[in-house]
């Protein structure tokens, strides 16, 4: 392809964005930002983007069969799972004025995933024994209402999606499927370019089930997740189910009568730790809750963050949520911000994290509106429970509660995620299969992502240099830049596209730097930005010949055409 005539080129007045992949995507031209979190593939970015798809479908293939579904979803669908109201990033399309809205005003959902389409799906065609086990799956755009879209193509309210979707008629024929998943997805990434940065880890199994999912991560500096590495085990857990358990605090220091401070205005641990003269360790922080149908007070140490997840599976509760001022003046006799875990009502229920414990002389709300409690310390002030929990987000410098071992704590971008669905979504639309004795009976199901456009941001975010970006072979829009200079000499610029057309005819991808008039340093910092695997330069000065450098390397070397041809399909 000549480099003049792709739509699309490099744009060094391009801003510096707040992501490595936002700045070199943009300002190499292989995409361009319509609005914030939704981009326009150009000629460069497209071929990228293809390339992972068509990867990511070669191996797919081997486990699913591919459809294509529609983004747009009836509303109904989404009421039947009890999920219309509660996906906090759902989005729907509706007239856009009132001539539209005159014809048909129906609003629709703009899918995020397809559990609510597919499902359905096979329930029109899939329901005999003999029909089991099958698997569908298509690669699509999806739109999710992302709060804070950011980091370029990590995080988009406009995306594309590879989402399969497995049916079973037992739940050991659901795991067989769901262990061979990963080692698909295991190849897949490893094709990419990206396996031995790649690791699986645990993570939350959301409202689906209370067994873990499991999330394939990119480590990656600028990842938006943290994972908690066990090395004793080889496991490694997302921050948001990491078991935690705090470091103690070594006190010897003598227990002091209790007493109550006044502080009012006070915001955040660190803040109120400042005012006490006392360290954020010693401060605690009290939420009350609503659990189904009953109030629940929550303590953790200051400086950690309730595990909502957590806190869920421990109450066993279907609904979890904040309590409103109402309720926690009711429970407390205070405003929010003063609750603690003394001398609260019998029938609130309280769970304590075990962070709170092996503490003297400790803090906590005085359920005093303006009022904190200091000096308080278990089997004085407080009971000692019966049991402390984990209801925690790990923090760094955190125990892996079996081994008592140091967690390793790293950043990482996730690439993928499977599910093990169980029946949810089939009982929600009433799908069951008739077995062979001519009962029905439920249909299991998982659920298996990967996110290409994602994919494709967060290998710009693993490979790249000061001077542009880094393809890994099998993903790159080409397998070389050829750059001719001295095109106004006729003997160079005759040699060069010869060059181009035997590269073309043994079906080496070639970009063609064609453009007359632009500098050697330039079209070299170009070839740099855009970062093809390899670089081929004709000029008066290689004569019959053509200096051959590596986008990864430093060194040039001169080899003939037939050198090149012999590289080239050798590395195909």
């Amino acid at each position: 392809m000549l480099y003049s005539k792709i739509f699309g080129k490099t744009r060094r007045d391009s801003k510096k964005y707040d992501s490595a992949n936002a700045t070199y995507l943009i300002k190499a031209g292989f995409i361009d930002q319509v609005m914030a979190g939704t981009y326009t593939y150009l000629t460069l970015g497209l071929r990228v983007l293809n390339k992972i798809e068509n990867i990511i479908r070669e191996e797919i293939n081997t486990i699913g069969t591919e459809v294509f579904m529609p983004t747009l979803a009836p509303k109904e669908q989404w009421a039947k799972t009890n999920r219309l109201e509660t996906v906090d990033v759902l989005m729907k399309s509706t007239p856009a004025n009132k001539i539209a809205q005159a014809k048909n005003d129906t609003e629709y959902v703009l899918s995020p995933t397809h559990e609510e389409t597919v499902t359905p799906l096979a329930q029109k065609f899939n329901l005999s024994y003999k029909d089991f086990p099958f698997a569908l799956y298509h690669i699509q755009t999806k739109f999710r209402n992302e709060p804070r879209v950011k980091s370029g193509l990590l995080r988009g309210r406009e995306f594309r999606m590879k989402d399969l979707y497995s049916f079973h008629t037992t739940v050991e024929d659901m795991k067989k499927y769901y262990e061979n998943s990963k080692k698909v997805y295991t190849k897949i990434f490893e094709r990419l370019g990206i396996g031995k940065e790649t690791v699986i880890s645990l993570a939350s199994g959301g409202s689906f089930t209370q067994d873990y999912s499991h999330e394939f991560q990119t480590i990656c500096e600028t990842g938006e997740d943290t994972l908690f590495f066990v090395e004793s085990t080889g496991i490694y857990y997302n921050r948001e189910v990491a078991p935690s358990e705090a470091p103690k605090i070594k006190s010897n220091e003598k227990i002091l009568p209790r007493e109550e401070i006044e502080g009012k205005g006070i915001k955040g641990v660190d803040e109120l730790a400042k005012f006490l003269n006392i360290p954020v360790e010693k401060t605690t922080k009290t939420m009350i809750y609503e659990a189904d149908n009953r109030i629940v007070a929550v303590a953790v140490r200051g400086g950690y963050t309730i595990n909502e997840d957590k806190l869920k599976k421990i109450l066993n509760c279907t609904v979890l949520k904040m309590a409103t001022p109402e309720v926690v003046k009711k429970v407390t006799g205070a405003e929010v911000g003063y609750a603690g875990i003394i001398n609260l009502p019998k029938n609130v229920e309280i769970i304590i994290d075990e962070s709170v414990n092996n503490r003297a002389n400790f803090e906590c709300g005085a359920n005093k509106t303006n009022f904190h409690s200091r000096n308080i310390n278990f089997g004085k002030d407080i009971p000692i429970p019966e049991r402390f929990y984990d209801i925690k987000l790990a923090n760094e410098g955190d125990l892996f509660p079996e081994t008592k071992e140091k967690y390793k704590v790293m950043k990482a971008a996730e690439v993928g995620n499977i599910f093990p669905l169980y029946t949810k979504f089939s009982d929600a639309f009433g799908y069951k299969f008739t077995d062979v004795d001519g009962k029905e009976k439920p249909v299991y199901m998982g659920c298996y992502g990967i996110g290409p456009s994602r994919i494709m941001g967060i290998i710009v975010e693993k490979f790249n240099d000061e001077k542009g970006i880094i393809w890994p072979e099998s993903v790159a829009p080409f397998q070389v830049h050829l750059v001719g200079l001295d095109l106004n000499d006729e003997s160079v610029k005759s040699k060069v596209y010869k060059v181009y057309k035997v590269l073309s005819e043994n079906n080496i991808e070639v970009l063609f730097d064609d453009r007359i008039g632009v500098t050697a340093g330039n079209k070299f910092s170009d070839a740099d930005l855009i970062g093809i695997p390899v670089r081929l330069v004709v000029s008066r000065r290689t004569g019959e010949k053509i200096e051959f450098k590596r986008r990864n390397e430093k060194e040039t070397k001169i080899i003939s055409v037939e050198e090149v041809l012999k590289f080239m399909t050798k590395s195909q």
